[in-house]
């Protein structure tokens, strides 16, 4: 038996040590190869998944009997009886199925073999659907084949992966353990598809922009620094994928979108691995009132895909409050009348707001008072509109309100899910924007966005009016299966030493 931590148990009377067991099973399992002809098969084809089998046989009564025959593979997760029957639940990502197994019908040597297999093992059935006299859909063993020998024993049935840390470093454990770890990541995958669907649906086509770039762009962050060898020279891990597909519609193409991984040097929190995947997506001759329709629209279909029936109402319309009036409502400032970053920080200490304000940015100090006071509240989902200018260098400046920009960020369950823009199209403008956040930069901003000539070059070419939005994959998946950490939703999560 394993500890939950994967370490060595304690040694006890009559109890193996970890190394002694691995020892035992792998010969056990030199013993299965020569005692079963066809043991542990390159394949095991026409396995059905388990949860198919359940379904097909709603109907049966307790006792009932079938002559249906079916194939399912799995591991034995738990194993029950004695004499001359057995009941061995099989476990697959699907469902468990209840496994009969009787002497008179596999003999004696078959039998006997089955019952020697351990927990963890896997093995290919094939039998007949019955229903128990206790009522449990089960399949009554015909033939059976192993699979594969597990080595180590699978982790504690009842207690499973207690320890965090294990789970998130040994998530093929937890996997094994936790059915509703592997619903999270299968709900997961159903949520990327629903997303894709939707977009393809609309027209939008699916494009790949590079992961090292020369230069990173297209939010305010931190990046991962690499060296090309052969070139002799430093890239980039993207931040976003926003320059290369704005490039893509001053090409032409008009609607197109991708989803992969963004990097971020940046720190682990509930909310934050430095790697996480994001959905971006481009439209020409739209503006951010569209885009907001679309972050709408796409998390219903998310929603659906994924069963989702928490408290969180993803149908539309969305409420919407504007930046300024969201941080005057939680604050009592007005940040558009406090325009200077010194100015604004006596404003914070004045009010003893909990707010770092020593060595910030103007907009910096906007934002923390954003991320800070407002958006813990935004627990149902909520756009916030109308950013000012300084926060958003590559979002289009407000057609009515001076001194912002049409951007809207969308909360929900208390954090950013998304970020859109009417999408600044004119070249100079643009350039003035890079030159701003230069200054910045030397003002001693941690974060800001550099000055890249070569996106100039292409809005230099035209680039049709147009909206924009970045959706977190990760923290969507976290809201729709009810995680509270983003490691619960990513396989394997980035940790520390």
């Amino acid at each position: 038996m394993s500890t939950e931590s994967g370490q060595d148990p304690p040694q006890e009377p009559g109890r193996h040590g970890l190394q002694e067991l691995i020892a035992e099973r792998r010969a056990k399992g030199r013993r299965l190869a020569v005692q079963q002809e066809g043991a542990f098969p390159y394949s095991f084809a026409g396995a059905e998944p388990v949860a198919d089998v359940l379904a097909a046989y709603e109907h049966l009564a307790p006792g009932e009997e079938t002559e249906q025959h079916h194939r399912v593979a799995g591991r034995i997760a738990a194993r029950r009886g004695a004499g001359r029957t057995a009941f061995i639940d099989l476990v697959d990502r699907s469902g468990k199925l209840q496994l009969h197994a009787r002497l008179d019908v596999l003999g004696e040597e078959a039998f006997e073999l089955l019952l020697s297999l351990d927990l963890g093992d896997l093995i290919g059935v094939d039998g007949s659907a019955i229903r128990s006299r206790h009522g449990e859909i089960s399949l009554r063993v015909e033939s059976f084949q192993i699979l594969s020998k597990a080595l180590r024993p699978p982790p504690d049935k009842h207690h499973g992966l207690a320890d965090v840390e294990t789970r998130y470093r040994r998530r093929e454990l937890d996997l094994i353990a936790s059915e509703e770890s592997r619903a999270v990541f299968m709900a997961r995958a159903r949520i990327i598809a629903a997303i894709r669907a939707y977009l393809d649906g609309e027209g939008f086509i699916e494009v790949e922009t590079p992961v090292l770039q020369p230069l990173y762009g297209g939010a305010m962050a931190r990046p991962f620094t690499t060296h090309h060898n052969a070139l002799d020279r430093d890239l980039y891990l993207r931040i976003a994928t926003e320059l290369y597909l704005k490039r893509c519609i001053v090409g032409g193409l008009e609607r197109v979108y991708e989803l992969g991984k963004d990097f971020r040097n940046e720190g682990l929190s509930q909310k934050h691995n430095p790697e996480f995947t994001m959905v971006e997506w481009y439209e020409a001759y739209a503006d951010y009132e569209a885009q907001a329709l679309r972050v709408e629209a796409i998390m219903a279909a998310a929603a659906a895909a994924a069963g989702y029936t928490g408290p969180l109402d993803f149908a539309s319309p969305w409420r919407r409050v504007g930046f300024v009036e969201a941080i005057r409502d939680a604050s009592g400032i007005d940040v558009m009348a406090h325009r200077g970053a010194a100015e604004l920080a006596g404003a914070i200490r004045e009010r003893g707001l909990d707010v770092r304000t020593e060595g910030q940015s103007w907009p910096a100090l906007a934002d923390d008072l954003l991320s800070k006071l407002v958006e813990p509240g935004l627990t149902q989902p909520t756009f916030v509109l109308d950013y000012p200018t300084e926060l958003s260098p590559l979002a289009r400046e407000h057609r009515s309100k001076e001194g912002l920009v049409e951007r809207f960020e969308a909360f929900a369950g208390g954090m950013e899910i998304a970020n859109a823009f009417s999408e600044l199209i004119d070249p100079d403008a643009q350039r003035e924007r890079f030159a701003a956040q230069e200054r910045l930069a030397h003002e001693g901003a941690e974060e800001s966005q550099p000055h890249d000539e070569s996106f100039l070059a292409a809005l230099e070419q035209g680039m049709p009016p147009a909206g924009g939005v970045g959706l977190g994959i990760d923290r969507v998946v976290m809201l729709l299966t009810g995680r509270e950490s983003i490691r619960e939703v990513v396989l394997f999560p980035t940790m520390r030493g």
